[in-house]
């Protein structure tokens, strides 16, 4: 994924309308901002993570079998609740089984069912890298008010609820 890093520029922009009349910059300026803002997360998760061995990908793998009470999931709804697909979904458990963090298990009553289970090093993994994820992320959120968080968390839901504007 390509991720802009330098942000139009209002002449830049103004050279937008020119060619494209109907261009609403305003709208444009806001939106490459809030992208350009999400890669910057994305890429400071991705920093934190590889301090302790990790990908995203993984990392989310991990989250998901942790908030399961019996700490198993199959690989098809791990990749719905992920968002990935099933293919994607298996490379990531492959990866976490080489590395001991999860491990496949038959299904007691169909050998066809496949369930992905948290290990005890994945257990521990989670035990070293949670307390600073959470550190980090109070950190990085406690710049905002309370009533900021509330707000920019309530607008990007709205904002997402209307992603079908971009099909």
């Amino acid at each position: 994924m390509l991720l802009l890093k330098e942000l139009p520029t209002s002449a830049s922009l103004q050279k937008l309308v020119t060619r494209y009349p109907d261009a609403n910059i305003n709208a444009i300026w806001e939106f490459v901002n809030v992208l350009r803002i999400a890669s910057d997360l994305s890429e400071a998760l991705d920093k934190l993570l590889a301090e302790h061995g990790l990908l995203q990908g993984r990392w989310w793998v991990l989250i998901l079998l942790l908030r399961e009470d019996d700490l198993t999931s199959s690989p098809s709804v791990l990749a719905k609740k992920a968002g990935v697909t099933k293919a994607t979904m298996t490379g990531f458990i492959d990866g976490l089984q080489r590395e001991g963090l999860v491990s496949r298990l038959m299904h007691d009553n169909d050998r066809r069912m496949l369930q992905i289970k948290l290990t005890p090093a994945g257990q521990q993994k989670l035990d070293e890298v949670v307390p600073d994820y959470y550190r980090k992320v109070e950190a990085l959120m406690s710049i905002l008010t309370k009533e900021q968080r509330e707000s920019l968390v309530s607008n990007m839901r709205i904002l997402g609820s209307n992603l079908n504007a971009m099909k």
